[in-house]
C-alpha cells in the first residue's frame, strides 16, 4: 500500500512540475549517427499497432509491432542500456509554444498515458537487452515516432514491454 501511496505522490509531482521552464537544455534531446544498424530497417513494418491498442490484447509471448513516440517522462530512456518508452501517437504531448521544455513528458495529458505506453527493449539473438544507450544505438531522442516489433511481455500489473528486435524510426 506503501509503495502506491508513494507512486502516486511522484505522480502528481511529475504532473504538477512538469512543464514548468528549466534553466538547462537537455542535452539528450540530440540524436547521431547510429551504432546499431544491425536492429534498424528501412522501410515501415505494415500492420503496426498503436501502444494503447496494444495493451488491451497483446498477451504475453505474442508477436506484436507496435508504434509510438519516445516519452511518457522527463526522462524515457534507460541509461546504459538499450531502453525506452513509447506512448501511444493518439496521446497529444505537451506543445512547445506553451513554453514547456520537456514536451515529451506528456505532462500536459499524463492521465492518458498510463493506458498509452509501453516499454521498449532492444535485445541481440540471445534474447538480452544490449548494453548500449539506444540514442546512439539508433540514433534516436524524445519524441522520435518509432515502429517497434518484437516479443511482448507482460508483468504482473499488466505493464506492457516489448523485446524489440527491430526499430524503424519515422522520419
Amino acid at each position: 500500500m506503501k509503495t502506491i501511496a508513494n507512486l502516486s505522490l511522484v505522480t502528481a509531482i511529475v504532473v504538477l512540475i512538469g512543464c514548468k521552464p528549466s534553466e538547462s537544455k537537455n542535452e539528450n534531446t540530440k540524436s547521431s549517427e547510429p551504432t546499431g544498424k544491425q536492429y534498424l530497417v528501412a522501410s515501415e513494418p505494415d500492420d503496426s499497432t498503436p501502444v494503447g491498442e496494444a495493451r488491451k490484447g497483446a498477451k504475453d509471448g505474442d508477436a506484436v509491432t507496435l508504434v509510438g513516440h519516445i516519452g511518457g517522462s522527463t526522462k524515457p530512456f534507460v541509461e546504459g542500456i538499450a531502453a525506452f518508452t513509447i506512448v501511444d501517437p493518439k496521446v497529444a504531448y505537451c506543445p512547445p509554444e506553451e513554453g514547456c521544455p520537456t514536451p515529451w513528458d506528456y505532462c500536459c495529458t499524463q492521465n492518458e498515458v498510463k493506458e498509452n505506453i509501453a516499454t521498449v527493449k532492444i535485445v541481440n539473438e540471445r534474447g538480452k537487452t544490449v548494453s548500449e544507450d539506444a540514442r546512439q544505438l539508433l540514433g534516436v531522442k524524445e519524441l522520435s515516432l518509432v515502429v517497434v516489433q518484437g516479443t511482448a511481455k507482460r508483468d504482473e500489473q499488466g505493464n506492457l514491454s516489448v523485446m524489440a528486435q527491430k526499430v524503424y524510426v519515422k522520419q
